[in-house]
């Protein structure tokens, strides 16, 4: 028997913030970690650091360390391998510092203020996650919102039992912002944990292959690209981006409405994530 598809329109878009909204290239958590695990004696690259991004930053260090390279360091150094105690000495080492830092890492990302006013002209809500905990989370709240950026929800990864890939965060928007479906929202981020997260709530998703992790550039890095170099870092980040299967990949969030226009026409048509 054939089941009628339920009809749904487009109602929101839920936006990662580091590498998505804010930090080209996302670097405010990869050079902190990097510096947490050097005051431990382990030389942790920037390359690595970046590995587990978007995950909450508990899981990020017991992931970190949990690779043989990092944990063969900790174990020389210390005579076992890092138990879940170690885990939180690191990383209540690395929130200070990252509580120190982030908010200078946070500036908005061109074109973010731009899209945020265009969805809500086109009467979309704005949600928001982030693999922060909320004690960072209001540094960088606090940073954006000088330049236009105010999601109308933010959820923080310590806000729900289990943060992503897990759905939670982005379910709780889909809750708090009182949405009538999830296949009438649109999740946006640069790490692949982030966009499972969105294919796990059901949702649309979009990957962003330059302005993230992914790809690991600066501003400045990014804007002195030619075409080559440009579809060399596309070519790199769809690799570590493809395995959690993003409905869409776009260069940055600058490229995000003629996104939204096609889903508008793929739910019009009937079609749902």
């Amino acid at each position: 028997m054939t089941v009628p598809s339920l009809p749904v329109r487009l109602e929101a878009v839920i936006f990662d913030w580091a590498g998505t909204l804010v930090d080209f290239g996302s670097f405010a958590p990869t050079k902190v970690f990097v510096e947490a695990f050097a005051q431990f004696g382990m030389d942790v690259s920037l390359e690595q650091a970046r590995g587990p991004m978007g995950m909450g930053k508990w899981d990020h260090i017991r992931t970190l360390c949990d690779e043989p390279a990092i944990a063969s360091q900790y174990e020389a150094k210390f005579g076992h391998l890092p138990t879940d105690d170690d885990v939180t000495a690191i990383y209540e080492r690395f929130l200070p510092m990252q509580l120190e830092k982030v908010a200078q890492y946070s500036a908005a990302i061109p074109g973010a203020v731009e899209v945020l006013n265009t969805l809500r002209d086109r009467g979309l809500k704005i949600g928001s996650c982030s693999g922060y905990p909320r004690s960072v989370m209001d540094r960088v709240i606090e940073r954006a919102a000088t330049e236009g950026i105010a999601p109308e929800y933010i959820v923080a990864s310590d806000e729900v039992p289990r943060a992503r890939p897990a759905p939670a965060m982005a379910l709780k928007n889909v809750v708090e912002l009182g949405l009538a479906d999830v296949a009438g929202c649109v999740k946006v981020d640069d790490t692949a944990p982030g966009i499972e997260e969105g294919r796990r709530a059901g949702m649309w998703t979009v990957g962003l292959l330059l302005s993230g992790n992914a790809a690991g550039l600066t501003l400045e890095e990014y804007q002195h690209l030619d075409a080559a170099g440009r579809d060399a870092a596309r070519t790199r980040a769809n690799q570590e981006l493809s395995g959690a299967a993003p409905h869409f990949l776009i260069d940055t969030v600058a490229d995000l409405p003629a996104i939204i226009s096609e889903i508008e026409s793929r739910l019009a048509a009937g079609e749902r994530p």
